[in-house]
């Protein structure tokens, strides 16, 4: 884990930034390493899966 340094994925660039990165509402984040943040649309993906899975609520 990078010390004490937050990581963010940008949904405008597609591309992991730093704190002092894009505005917080094209981000996906904090994450505590570059590798997760990388990562951030897979776990995003995962999440969704398993609030379906579990029935979770759409809204209706």
């Amino acid at each position: 884990m990078d010390t004490q340094q937050s990581w963010w994925f940008c949904l405008k660039h597609n591309r992991v930034e730093p704190e002092d990165g894009c505005a917080g509402k094209n981000r996906l984040g904090p994450y505590a390493s570059q590798e997760e943040a990388a990562h951030a649309l897979e776990t995003v993906h995962q999440r969704n899966e398993e609030w379906d899975a579990a029935g979770g609520d759409d809204g209706d």
